[in-house]
């Protein structure tokens, strides 16, 4: 492992960004970054500022020669939690409304 990043808290949900974590997964940097930048979804945007946090993170640490170099090793989108939100219903009744959250963790290496 020669760099890590990781998203908290981002409102998407995790299902969703799992889509656009698949595209990227086990490509070089330079080909993520392409493909992340032209992705229409929301969850592109965060895997990429993510993935360029990863890359300034490798080189303050020193731990690598040269960024094109780098692969994404690990994608991982985890679940995070709920905001909980309620709606209108018939008869006075309010149902719930869950806003999903995400945890986006990238992990670098050669």
């Amino acid at each position: 492992m020669i760099s890590k990043a990781v998203a908290r808290y981002i409102r998407v949900s995790p299902r969703k960004a799992r889509l656009v974590a698949d595209l990227v997964r086990g490509k070089t940097v330079d080909e993520a970054m392409a493909l992340l930048k032209f992705t229409t979804k929301k969850a592109a945007q965060e895997i990429y500022k993510t993935l360029k946090s990863a890359v300034a993170n490798a080189e303050e640490n020193k731990n690598v020669r040269n960024v094109s170099n780098l692969k994404l090793l690990e994608v991982k989108v985890d679940g995070g939690p709920f905001y909980k939100r309620y709606m209108p219903r018939a008869y006075g009744r309010a149902s719930l409304i869950k806003r999903r959250t995400s945890h986006i963790t990238v992990v670098l290496g050669e």
